[in-house]
């Protein structure tokens, strides 16, 4: 996976929009950060990820999920693009928008999705 298709995943959602988070690339809803890149090692942070999850993501594949003493004590992990999953990050993404866009955004969305998108 590379930053544009993670991009591309993310702009299907309302609202979202390329910004930057740290003079990072990220994606923001509303000027909420979604995710962001982390050139120095071509990571993702993937935030609202509960500890327990985080813990068994690195665990399953930690090729992928890692994380750095920043992190600690935080509900995020890190996901290096070249081996994250198009789904996987769809539904971290989604989880993270879900709880940062405007109700008035989900309202629709969901709406929309019951209709068939």
């Amino acid at each position: 996976m590379t930053w544009d298709e993670a991009v591309a995943i993310g702009s299907a959602l309302p609202e979202v929009e390329l910004s930057t988070s740290y003079g990072t690339p990220a994606l923001k809803v509303r000027g909420k950060l979604l995710i962001r890149l982390r050139p120095e090692d071509d990571s993702l942070v993937l935030l609202d990820t509960p500890m327990d999850e985080r813990d068994l993501l690195i665990e399953a594949d930690p090729q992928t999920f890692h994380t750095t003493p920043h992190y600690d004590g935080y509900p995020a992990v890190l996901a290096r693009l070249a081996s994250l999953d198009a789904p996987t990050l769809r539904r971290m993404i989604e989880r993270r928008w879900r709880n940062v866009a405007p109700a008035r955004l989900l309202k629709a969305y969901d709406a929309a999705e019951t209709l068939g998108g």
